[in-house]
Parts: structure tokens; sequence; C-alpha cells
């Protein structure tokens, strides 16, 4: 069981799996790569023309071994790297061994904006931004293999879940239940608290937006 995997709430389901390209790597170790170039034209200066001490040739050996393990670090901290989507969420997963996650919850994704240059398009990936419900937040998704695949599989899976909220062959838009009619007398406090209960319970799953929350809500206080 991946990491991911053990973080799944009961019922929740695994629907899409996808991680950076492979291009991401070779971005994220290119400093590496340089170095074991400059270690390996050490070696090779020493022993094939300029025949300098064996302290040389140690020196390259080390800045050799230190590029090694600093690839080999950015290797398998993209092979730890899980992004999912799941009936309810986006989950991203980082992390070599200390594993870091976030998510969104696909009822409160607004948008999602996919950035690709020429040579993304050309080798399948791009980058992802997800806003969410709070305009300030954004998830960003950098150099993800199958990009538009994955973000046709969050919506869809976003879709499917409102879909369930509102039940099959449910309208987009459900209507939002009228308050009761005032009566002669005010209404009374429990009466109001269950009313304000099954808007929250429907603003909560998305059915009616915050503000029509409030106002509802407004109303009913009103009456008490």
């Amino acid at each position: 069981m991946s990491y991911a995997e053990s973080l799944l709430a009961k019922d929740e389901r695994i629907l899409f799996e996808g991680r950076q390209h492979w291009l991401a790597p070779l971005s994220d170790a290119r400093n590496a790569l340089l170095i074991l170039l400059v270690g390996v034209i050490l070696v090779l200066l020493e022993h094939q023309v300029l025949h300098w001490s064996q302290l040389i040739v140690y020196a390259g050996l080390l800045v050799m071994l230190v590029a090694l393990v600093w690839i080999g670090i950015v290797y398998f901290s993209w092979r730890a790297e899980e992004y999912i989507i799941t009936t309810r969420r986006v989950l991203k997963v980082e992390g070599l061994l200390d594993k870091k996650s976030g998510d969104s919850s696909l009822d409160k994704i607004n948008d999602a904006v996919l950035k690709q240059g020429l040579l993304a398009r050309m080798f399948h990936y791009g980058d992802l931004e997800i806003l969410t419900a709070n305009d300030d937040a954004i998830d960003r998704y950098q150099m993800l293999a199958h990009v538009v695949d994955f973000k046709k599989a969050m919506l869809n899976a976003k879709n499917t879940l409102e879909d369930g909220y509102r039940g099959p062959g449910a309208p987009a838009i459900t209507q939002v239940p009228a308050a009761p009619a005032a009566p002669n007398r005010a209404s009374s406090s429990d009466d109001v608290t269950a009313t304000l209960a099954k808007l929250a319970d429907l603003r909560d799953k998305g059915a009616i937006t915050p503000a029509e929350y409030e106002q509802k809500k407004a109303e009913l206080l009103g009456r008490i």
C-alpha cells in the first residue's frame, strides 16, 4: 500500500493516478549533472593530459560521488511523489522520507487553469493550477505528465460527485427550500434551529451558495 492509499477515508476510491513528467527530475538535477561532468573531466584530464597528482583524481572522484548521490535523491524523491484523484478529492503527496500531503476537495474546486508551452505539448506535460472556493487558495501541479487527461479525470469526478448530491435526474441547480411562512406568532427557536441545520447541510453539499444560506438565515432569525 502506498502512502497516499493509507490516507484514503472510508469508501473513498482512487479514480486516476498521475505523476510528474520524467523531464521534471532532469530539470531538478541539472546542477548535479553539471557537477558530475566536472568530476569526469578532472579524472580524464589527469590521466590523459595533465598528469597531475593523485590528489586531483581523488577530488574528481569525490565530486562525482557527491553528484551521483544528489541525482539519486532527486530521482527517488520524484518516484515517491503521488498525484491522485479520488471520488472525493485531488490528493498530492511529496517527500522521500518526510512526507507532505495536501488535497483539494472536489466540491470546493471552482476552476482549473492549464498551462502548456510548445515543448510541453510535444512531450505531453504541463502545469495545472487548481482554484478552490477560497480565491486565494491555489494548488499548483508543475510538469504533470498527461496533464490533459488528469484535468479531464478531475472534472469528471467533480461532476459525478455533484450528481450524487443532487440525485439522479435532478436539475443542475437545486431549488432552495422556502423558509417557513411566518405564523401569527413568532416561530419557536426549536423550529428555526432545525431549519438552519437543514440549510447548513445543503450549503456544505454545494446545493446552495453561502450567500443564499446567509440570506435565509437572516430571514429566519428575524422571526424569533
